[in-house]
């Protein structure tokens, strides 16, 4: 059994509408972030992905469920885990926690989701295989269900 990675990041001002509520499609930058610092655990930096593994993860779907506003300033903590692994898939799943601030519920669960990536070549575009390394970097972090 894998487990979920963890990280910590406030919202920021260009994150909230004119009342201080978060913008729904600022969840997207907190996964992001989730996701990026999960492949540089696993010795994979975004930065260097591409050009070691010569495939580039292109986003099919993204899913969020929204359950509860966040506010400017709180602090939030994005669990991310792989949810999937395919032949040229993987879904990775996610879900957004208040940590910590002065108008929400701490510990409230903010919102869940998914989001389905596609290892393509990339000379080709193309589907293809995931490469070994990033299958086995991603498996520290598989938990199925």
């Amino acid at each position: 059994m894998g487990k979920r990675f963890e990280v910590q990041e406030r919202v920021r001002w260009s994150d909230v509408d004119h009342a201080g509520i978060i913008y729904f499609g600022s969840y997207v930058r907190f996964f992001e972030i989730a996701e990026l610092e999960m492949y540089r655990a696993m010795g994979l930096p975004y930065s260097e992905y591409f050009d070691i593994l010569d495939v580039y993860p292109v986003r099919a779907q993204f899913h969020c469920d929204f359950k509860s506003p966040a506010y400017l300033d709180d602090l939030l903590t994005t669990a991310i885990w792989v949810s999937r692994i395919g032949k040229t898939s993987m879904t990775l799943s996610f879900e957004v926690v208040r940590t910590l601030s002065k108008k929400g519920t701490v510990g409230e669960i903010l919102t869940t989701g998914h989001c389905v990536l596609v290892t393509v070549g990339q000379k080709t575009l193309r589907p293809q295989r995931i490469p070994d390394r990033l299958r086995e970097g991603l498996e520290q972090f598989l938990i199925e269900g």
